[in-house]
């Protein structure tokens, strides 16, 4: 795999920063684009960055997302644009900007960074689930399209992760209230995402394709 080069989105912070460390730990060349670089709410930002792009992509980490939480009443569909264009249109421009040159090479290795909200939800999810159950569909049938290619896409789906994020948007009683309604009574950790993302994108996997991977201590499971 010291030979591969990955496009990691979303990689300065949180699970994407985790991804990109232990990616490159195991010798993986790493495209990390700012936001500057590559802004996946623009169209012509993406279609500017496919077009300067002239390395071989051969491990695509769709990481980077937005979250909108609100009421249906408290958003608009412009909202609900935002989020579709970011979550699911932009995976879906990158992976088809970089997957002919994978179809020639007769290897790529996808993974689409979702969410358990794709599966389950919660009030004020609305869009945030619709956006990841789409990408999820996405992952599934886009395994069928490359297979015969070895080209394998799959969506890794974490529960509550301990990232900053999670830190600032919850008080520590509420942090407390959501740590109890995991079967496992803890967060996960952002390495235990990563360790799971490098066996997708590695060699080691070979017939894993179009699979949902839930991480979450057992949350979806009750």
């Amino acid at each position: 795999m010291e030979s591969k080069t990955a496009l990691v989105t979303g990689a300065s912070r949180g699970i994407g920063k985790s991804i990109k460390e232990v990616l490159t730990t195991d010798g993986i060349k790493i495209v990390s684009p700012s936001r500057n670089e590559l802004d996946l709410s623009s169209s012509e930002s993406i279609d500017k960055f496919l077009s300067q792009m002239s390395e071989d992509i051969d491990i695509i980490i769709n990481n980077a997302g937005i979250l909108k939480v609100g009421k249906h009443n408290e958003l608009s569909s412009d909202d609900f644009h935002e989020i579709l264009q970011v979550n699911v249109v932009a995976p879906f421009r990158i992976i088809s900007g970089f997957v002919e040159k994978m179809k020639i090479r007769n290897f790529g290795r996808i993974v689409n960074i979702s969410s358990v909200w794709g599966q389950k939800s919660k009030e004020g999810r609305t869009l945030y689930s619709s956006s990841k159950a789409a990408l999820d569909a996405l992952t599934r049938s886009l395994a069928i399209e490359f297979a015969s290619y070895n080209i394998l896409i799959n969506s890794v789906a974490p529960g509550y992760i301990e990232t900053d994020m999670l830190k600032q948007c919850n008080t520590e009683d509420e942090l407390n209230i959501i740590r109890h309604t995991i079967p496992m009574k803890r967060f996960g950790k952002k390495i235990e995402i990563a360790e799971l993302v490098k066996f997708l994108t590695s060699e080691n996997n070979s017939y894993i394709t179009g699979q949902i991977f839930t991480i979450d201590g057992g949350y979806t499971s009750k």
